[in-house]
């Protein structure tokens, strides 16, 4: 056995790295010289394939394998790079999935399809293709999750949420998302359609239930009735809140104010700005005599704030929304928005019967000054900030814990057509509990 070439052999590789580095601090000079003409010649031959147009952009040719890779790569590592200092919150609220499932359906569903929805053919053209979604969810965790729909993602055409404020808005996308996988085409549409879905009409324009306004508007009513019913009494979860009884002028000045980007929201500034004034017209005048509930059994809150009725938190919900709290700064809450048998501003809406959870967090939001609205939702900031957690679900219990303002006969304002109830009913099943 020949053993002097193998030591040679070894002792060639085991010294390889030192006489590297003696010909490159020898001869650094001109190789570094070689490498910026290399790199010149490149940079100057990638020019002019780009000046030449010779670059392959059409989305027809899609992506080389490695170059698809690569980006996914990318993509996936800066996701879960951002995402490490996010801490998802529950969300296993049936509140919160019913409100992602209403904007999945008009602002994801067209790319990114849904169960018994394929992605539309124009969709499956792009470069790169959105993924279909129910099958792929597992691929992220929820803070991932949150990331994306929050940021979106350059050159995919995955784009923004548009109020990056409202994280409340992009966490009930996340636990909408995380449901999806596990939906039936029925149940789908059923959380996406509403009421839609449950007369089997979900995907017609212009249902005859809703002709009540012109045709051109039936669309539109349709669109909001998914949310909001088009009885106006938001689904009964608490998800979204009730439009019914409120006056005219505060329903038309809240869609201006989504429109004009002065009230935050990712899901109602994009339907808002699609509308001219004609339509917010017609919409708010339908919901401000939209019928209420014949049944005055009917809680006015949604069943699971029901079992976690509090007469001690009404009470001092009741305290605060009648006297405020001066130490703290917190006015009197019916001076504003009742209930109370004098007139009062039709740009202030109507609190009694509203969702106990939708109240809680349009407080949070004017506290933490992410709220916007009307010009006079200033006040609100100032009037929210002096309040804590505790007082805020107090204040919003005891309002829903109120028997929603009907149409009773009322007061108009000399410059304006909104009614000003008098009604300070408590609903029935509330009242049975206190006197209990």
């Amino acid at each position: 056995m020949r053993v002097e070439p193998t030591r040679a052999l070894l002792y060639r590789l085991t010294t390889l790295p030192h006489r590297v580095m003696r010909y490159m601090v020898g001869h650094g000079k001109a190789l570094l010289l070689g490498l910026a003409m290399l790199g010149g010649v490149l940079a100057g031959g990638g020019f002019l394939v780009v000046w030449l147009g010779l670059v392959p952009i059409s989305a027809s040719s899609g992506h080389w394998p490695v170059t698809r890779w690569f980006l996914h790569f990318a993509m996936r590592n800066a996701v879960e790079t951002q995402a490490m200092g996010i801490k998802a919150p529950a969300l296993g609220d049936p509140a919160l999935v019913l409100k992602g499932a209403g904007h999945y359906a008009t602002g994801c569903a067209p790319c990114h399809g849904a169960p018994g929805e394929r992605q539309s053919l124009i969709v499956q053209q792009m470069t790169p293709k959105p993924p279909f979604l129910p099958p792929r969810i597992h691929e992220w965790t929820p803070e991932q999750l949150f990331w994306i729909v929050k940021h979106g993602v350059k050159f995919t055409a995955m784009p923004a949420w548009v109020s990056l404020q409202r994280e409340d808005e992009v966490w009930a996308m996340v636990a909408f998302l995380r449901e999806l996988p596990t939906l039936s085409p029925e149940n789908y549409e059923r959380l996406a359609y509403g009421e839609r879905a449950d007369t089997g009409i979900a995907k017609e324009a212009t249902p005859d239930h809703l002709r009540a306004l012109s045709d051109p508007l039936g669309p539109t009513l349709a669109n909001c009735a998914r949310c909001h019913g088009s009885d106006g009494l938001g689904r009964g979860t608490g998800a979204f809140p009730k439009l019914a009884g409120q006056s005219e002028t505060y329903l038309r000045a809240s869609l201006r104010a989504y429109a004009d980007g002065e009230r935050n929201s990712g899901i109602m500034e994009p339907i808002a700005a699609g509308m001219d004034e004609a339509s917010m017209q017609a919409l708010a005048e339908h919901y401000a005599i939209a019928d209420q509930p014949a049944d005055t059994q009917r809680p006015n809150i949604d069943e699971t704030v029901a079992t976690d009725f509090d007469p001690d938190a009404i009470t001092r919900g009741r305290a605060i929304a009648q006297r405020g709290i001066p130490e703290q700064g917190v006015p009197s809450c019916t001076d504003c928005h009742g209930p109370r048998r004098e007139p009062h501003n039709p740009y202030y809406p109507k609190l009694a019967g509203q969702y106990t959870d939708y109240l809680v967090l349009q407080l949070s939001l004017f506290k933490s000054g992410k709220r916007g609205g009307t010009a006079y939702a200033h006040i609100m900031h100032s009037a929210a900030k002096g309040l804590s957690e505790e007082q805020i679900h107090d204040v919003a219990l005891y309002y829903a814990s109120l028997k929603q303002e009907s149409r009773y006969p009322s007061i108009r304002l000399k410059r304006g057509k909104e009614p000003i109830s008098s009604s300070i009913e408590i609903s029935s099943i509330y009242r049975d509990r206190l006197i209990r």
